[in-house]
């Protein structure tokens, strides 16, 4: 059973910096694709960020140049550096991740969130 679990959410002033982390763990044998999303109250998820397995990144214009996606393979973590934020970055954070399994079967697993809060 593989699992991500999400950290490094709160609160933070507008201008400020927050990282989150998010950890796999369980039987799994390399990473594909990683992103992250987020979803803020009466909203669509939104992707925000994505990595894929030989390093490219890609970000919607919404958080181009101020978010940086990374990944650390003998960690098993994915970070999420998101800088100059704003209010409307508010929302809950998801990690997500198509991972192959020691069989090689791709599959697509979510993390539970967590709470980014920008406010004065």
């Amino acid at each position: 059973q593989v699992q991500l679990v999400e950290s490094g959410g709160g609160l933070v002033q507008p201008g400020g910096s927050l990282r989150l982390s998010c950890v796999a763990s369980g039987n799994f044998a390399s990473f594909n694709v990683m992103r992250w999303y987020r979803q803020s109250p009466g909203k669509q998820r939104e992707l925000v960020a994505r990595i894929i397995q030989g390093g490219e990144t890609n970000y919607p214009d919404s958080v181009r140049g101020r978010f940086i996606i990374s990944r650390d393979n003998g960690k098993s973590t994915t970070y999420l550096q998101m800088n100059s934020l704003k209010p409307e970055d508010t929302a809950v954070y998801y990690c997500n991740g198509d991972l192959f399994g020691t069989d090689w079967e791709l599959n697509t697993y979510w993390g539970q969130g967590t709470q980014v809060t920008v406010s004065s």
